[in-house]
């Protein structure tokens, strides 16, 4: 059994797929920057700085931008050599052995899941109440949730099968309709940036610092630079999607790092520009408002903020809700096509070439999930989740280099194991200075799938049927 748990798959195993390869480093770049710009842009700039690091969250999101950016350069190296549709995954099979690989992506599919559920059900908020702005009101039984007193949440389980259908279309398709939807966004955010960078006071950054960079309240509340870190670190959440698109990149050796690495540099920089505008404009102190950026754009007397908003994040929301449910929908058909989960999952529609019969499970789920149950907190175990996995796939490069010095390397992290060393030090201290709860949910997961592979994915691997 020992040796079961910890058989590796080679490498050239990972090359083989029947789907479409048509993605370019620019589509690949845009998926990452689809879904690591969304909500957070938009709301979480603001809670950030008036609860945790004030006008120090810039400091906050380069350090939490440098952790990704250091797992970034790992996930780079690993998916130039050794490829494969199913992101921290597939590299864990080759470097750890199966039952590594079957945990990380347990833990992956609770990352892409809940997460996807999550942001369904912030675009539902979003799209309500900007249709009221419109004079249309919904009915609250078709909004909410059984347990809230309706039926089901509407628009948060339609958005779901709207976008299950784009990714049934193919995935030129649906990469060219994510593009369109961040060409909005980013739209919105140049706008912002360009109306209020003129009202910046700098006695707005004054104290820079107010809650230093760590400290524990009496509540048991974490507040500090570092605490804003673990929190902003949802705003990198899913840029690793893009390694879970090998087997659909026209050129994986040479465009994923180029994606990868380009979606994160990218992203930090936007997130460093709204934050730093955004405390300059409005005090740190009142920027715990649903929408800061909305809030901020009024208090300089442009009252047709809240459209420019609404647009933004509605187009936001769609592109990273868009890119996780691709993602998920790529882990599972990897885990099938290695016989950890039943086969029907990687069965290629042959027209369009997409798994349609995963993507429609998971559309049946996640609209469930996403109609049906209220998800409260339980998304914050997203944040544990991504750091674990890139915890992983640095591991994963320090591991293949001592046992396959000579195995292609197309990109290769410079000055030895310096920067996945790094990336292991910064994820796992974010990891840390996350919540108890959140810990307690992680390892109730983790539980689940330790069972999960131990009464099924074990006795059906093809690692144990060649």
């Amino acid at each position: 059994m020992f040796a079961q748990l910890f058989r590796t798959k080679p490498v050239a195993a990972s090359h083989h797929s029947g789907l479409r390869k048509c993605l370019t480093a620019f589509d690949l770049a845009l998926l990452g920057v689809g879904c690591a710009i969304g909500t957070g842009i938009f709301v979480l700039t603001g809670i950030a700085a008036a609860m945790y690091s004030g006008p120090a969250v810039i400091v906050s999101f380069i350090i939490a931008g440098l952790a990704a950016g250091f797992a970034g350069f790992a996930y780079a190296e690993l998916a130039a050599s050794v490829g494969g549709s199913g992101s921290a995954y597939g590299y864990s099979y080759v470097a750890f052995g199966e039952f590594s690989a079957w945990m990380i992506a347990w833990i992956l599919l609770l990352e892409y899941g809940v997460g996807a559920a999550a942001v369904a059900n912030g675009w539902s908020g979003y799209f309500i109440n900007t249709l009221a702005n419109f004079g249309i009101h919904i009915p609250e039984t078709w909004t909410k949730a059984p347990s809230q007193g309706g039926i089901i949440n509407l628009p948060a389980f339609g958005i779901i099968w709207v976008l299950v259908l784009v990714l049934i279309s193919g995935v030129k398709q649906s990469s060219t309709v994510n593009n369109i939807m961040v060409a909005i966004k980013l739209s919105t955010i140049a706008i912002f940036l360009a109306i209020a960078v003129g009202h910046i006071n700098t006695d707005n950054w004054q104290p820079f610092s107010p809650f230093g960079w760590f400290a524990t309240q009496p509540d048991g509340n974490n507040i500090g630079i570092l605490a804003g870190a673990s929190l902003v670190f949802f705003a990198y959440f899913g840029f690793d999607a893009v390694s879970t698109a090998a087997d659909e990149a026209r050129n994986p050796q040479r465009d994923l790092p180029i994606g990868l690495i380009a979606s994160v540099t990218f992203c930090t920089i936007v997130y460093i520009l709204v934050s730093g505008t955004l405390t300059g404009v409005v005090h740190y102190s009142d920027l715990n408002v649903s929408s800061p950026v909305a809030y901020a754009l009024s208090k300089i007397g442009y009252s047709w903020s809240s459209t420019l908003v609404a647009t933004g994040v509605l187009a936001g929301l769609i592109t990273v809700l868009l890119v996780l449910l691709y993602g998920l929908t790529r882990i599972l058909y990897a885990m099938s096509r290695d016989g950890l989960l039943p086969a029907a999952f990687s069965k290629v529609d042959p027209e369009r070439q997409s798994p349609n019969r995963v993507i429609l499970f998971c559309g049946s789920m996640i609209s469930i999930v996403a109609g049906f149950f209220p998800l409260g907190t339980l998304a914050e175990t997203v944040n544990i989740g991504t750091l674990a996995s890139f915890v992983m796939v640095c591991i994963g490069v320090i591991v293949l280099r001592k046992r396959q010095p000579d195995l292609p390397r197309p990109f290769k992290n410079p000055w030895g194991p310096t920067i996945p060393l790094l990336g292991i030090v910064s994820c796992s201290t974010l990891m840390a200075f996350l919540p108890g709860e959140t810990w307690h949910r992680f390892l109730i997961w983790v539980g689940i799938g330790i069972v999960t592979y131990f009464a099924y994915s074990m006795h059906h691997s093809k690692l144990r049927h060649p």
